[in-house]
C-alpha cells in the first residue's frame, strides 16, 4: 500500500519549464514501476510516462515525447517529470501512479494514484 504526494505543479506560459515530484510512502521498501497520468478538464485521463523501478524501461506517450523526462530516485521514494518546451495542450491535473509492470501502466492499468498536481500553460 504505497501513498503518493504530486508536487511541483504551477501557471507557466508556452515554452516554459516545470519539474514535477511524487513522493512515495507506505511501502518504501518495495519494488514497483511508477508513471505520471493527466486529466484536463471533460478529458479522459491520458498516460504521460512511466518507469520502472531500476529505470531499466521507460515508455513515454507520442505527446510528450522528445520534451519531458521521467526519473526516479529510489533512495529518496520519489519519481520526477521534469518537463520543458511545455504548450498550452499540456494544461492538465498530473497524477502519479503505481503499478506491478512499465507495459501495464502504460495501457492504464494501476494500483493507485495521489491527489494529483495542476499544470496550466498559457499562451
Amino acid at each position: 500500500q504505497v501513498q503518493l504526494v504530486e508536487s511541483g505543479g504551477g501557471l507557466v506560459q508556452a515554452g516554459a519549464s516545470l519539474r514535477l515530484s511524487c513522493a512515495a510512502s507506505g511501502r518504501t521498501g518495495s519494488t514497483y514501476a511508477m508513471g505520471w497520468f493527466r486529466q484536463a478538464p471533460g478529458k479522459e485521463r491520458e498516460f504521460v510516462a512511466a518507469i520502472s523501478w531500476a529505470s531499466y524501461t521507460i515508455r513515454y506517450s507520442d505527446s510528450v515525447k522528445g520534451r519531458f523526462t521521467i526519473s526516479r530516485d529510489n533512495a529518496v521514494n520519489t519519481v520526477f517529470l521534469q518537463m520543458n518546451s511545455l504548450k498550452p495542450e499540456d494544461t492538465a491535473v498530473y497524477y502519479c501512479a503505481t503499478g506491478n509492470l512499465v507495459l501495464r501502466l502504460a495501457s492504464g492499468n494501476y494500483d493507485g494514484w495521489g491527489q494529483g498536481t495542476q499544470v496550466t500553460v498559457s499562451s
